[in-house]
């Protein structure tokens, strides 16, 4: 063993590199809560407002003095392009939506319960059903689980309910009521299970507490007066072919034209097969767009929308303090320097994710002219690493800018990762974006006439003649991706 010294050379990430990481992948609204907290831990920073005299001294003479300082502006921009005049700061309330109390299916289901004239036995399986109720509104489990799970709990509320009983110093009042005990917590079976189950199967919304497809689909014709019809027989014997859009062997079966298979098929479709999602407690979502493309003067324009974001400067009180150099000694160096120097790092990080996003968009725009002006459809093939390459940035650089953003268009708002797809070649030597060709896939199944429904290959021709290049097999991936059936069973009589 032995100690010696030498030199090597490493690379060594810097702990801000991962902060600008973080500020340009923020989408618009986490990037105005951490502003927002930066402005309450930083005392070198405050908001810019828009009304504030500029930090110009004029002396008798009219002449115009700056402070004897460091150039701000060349600190904070860079040696990137300001972009020229910045809106002013306008908060938006609605950033931060109310919270409000969001009722689930079970409380729904619950609140019905109490409603009935069950007696607390039947109360007991009822919530024991609900407790297993899905967010599809179907039951999850079996009737013989329902039924262990009850004599789970059972023992142990049993033993404790016996001994309060026999306290009782009345004989015959503690007669009866050890005796009602028994019953209430007497064995369940899956019979009796089976009986509050109806009950359940009875609330709304219709379907609710179905222990299957065709139990629930059943349940909600039942209702409606339709436990005589041709559909109700055909979910009850033949819910697989008719899923499988096998109308002529259903039609051989049962003796029937197969144009009545058809019309049963369509009164199934009406019906809801996870009926418990409409009160499903999910979260809503709220998208605000971070770029606006608009048309202007007949070209299409990139603005940048944080106008609701706050404007940071540094603090005029501590910009004298930091130029006041007789206080940099012991900790008062040190505080000034890393706060005054953490509030320039995030001025100019915020700045320059603004500049990124906007060359990111500005290129995009140039690229998808045609989808501005004509559709989806004309949408070009565009690749992360022709972005980067264009602007001069690093490809990790241009995903995260374009992750979990969103622009608003002319045509409606869309996320950035939208406009990046791989592509299709041409008969004429160009390509064509592979979204462009699923939308005209697209258009092509909904314009077709439904009794000679287009096959793959007859899809695949159509697109030829438009002049792209595509297999029969990337057809079929595409019209799986699109929840597209296959010909067979879009056809109709």
């Amino acid at each position: 063993m032995y100690q010696g010294a030498k030199l090597r050379q490493e690379m060594k990430t810097n702990p801000r590199l991962y902060q600008a990481m973080d500020l340009i992948y923020m989408p618009l609204l986490e990037l105005q809560a951490r502003m927002e907290q930066e402005l309450s831990e930083n005392p070198f920073l405050e908001l810019s407002e828009p009304d504030d005299d500029e930090d110009l001294q004029v002396d008798e003479e009219g002449r115009e003095e700056t402070e004897d300082e460091m150039d701000w502006d060349e600190i904070l921009l860079d040696g990137f392009d300001a972009g020229g005049t910045r809106e002013r700061y306008e908060p938006r309330e609605f950033y931060q939506p109310p919270a409000v109390e969001i009722r689930h299916l079970h409380d729904l289901l619950a609140d019905q319960i109490g409603l009935l004239d069950l007696d607390d036995r039947e109360a007991w399986i009822a919530a024991e059903i609900i407790g297993n109720i899905d967010d599809d509104g179907l039951l999850s489990c079996s009737l013989q689980d329902v039924a262990d799970s009850l004599n789970a709990s059972r023992e142990t509320l049993l033993d404790t309910a016996l001994r309060q009983a026999r306290r009782m110093e009345d004989p015959e009042a503690r007669r009866e009521e050890v005796d009602e005990v028994e019953r209430l917590f007497a064995p369940h079976e899956p019979d009796e299970v089976h009986r509050v189950l109806r009950v359940v199967q009875s609330l709304d919304p219709p379907g609710v507490g179905a222990r299957d497809l065709r139990e629930c689909l059943m349940i909600q014709m039942t209702r409606e007066g339709g436990e005589d019809s041709l559909t109700f027989r055909i979910v009850g014997d033949h819910l697989d072919d008719l899923l499988n859009h096998r109308w002529a062997e259903i039609a051989r079966e049962l003796g029937i034209p197969v144009a009545e298979v058809q019309e049963a098929a369509d009164d199934v479709a009406r019906l809801d097969p996870r009926p418990g999602r409409q009160y499903a407690a999910t979260p809503d979502e709220y998208v605000v767009p971070d770029l606006i493309v608009d048309r202007v003067g007949g070209e299409y324009m990139v603005f940048v929308n944080d106008t609701g974001l706050p404007r940071l400067r540094l603090s005029r009180t501590y910009r004298e303090v930091a130029a006041d150099r007789s206080k940099y000694d012991g900790r008062n160096k040190e505080f000034i320097t890393s706060r005054l120097s953490a509030a320039q790092w995030l001025i100019q990080m915020i700045e320059q994710r603004r500049q990124t996003m906007l060359r990111v968009m500005r290129y995009i725009v140039a690229r998808q002219q045609r989808f501005f002006e004509r559709g989806v459809q004309h949408l070009r093939p565009l690749t992360l690493k022709e972005v980067a390459e264009h602007i001069g940035m690093a490809e990790s650089t241009v995903s995260r800018v374009t992750n979990e953003k969103y622009v608003q268009t002319p045509t409606g708002v869309y996320p950035l990762k939208f406009f990046f797809s791989g592509g299709l070649p041409t008969v004429t030597g160009g390509d064509v974006s592979t979204r462009g060709v699923q939308a005209k896939v697209k258009s092509l199944v909904d314009s077709e006439d439904p009794r000679k429904p287009l096959t793959d290959q007859a899809i695949v021709n159509l697109l030829k003649s438009e002049g792209v290049k595509i297999a029969r097999r990337t057809v079929a991936k595409y019209r799986d991706q699109l929840g597209i059936v296959p010909a067979r069973m879009r056809k109709r009589v």
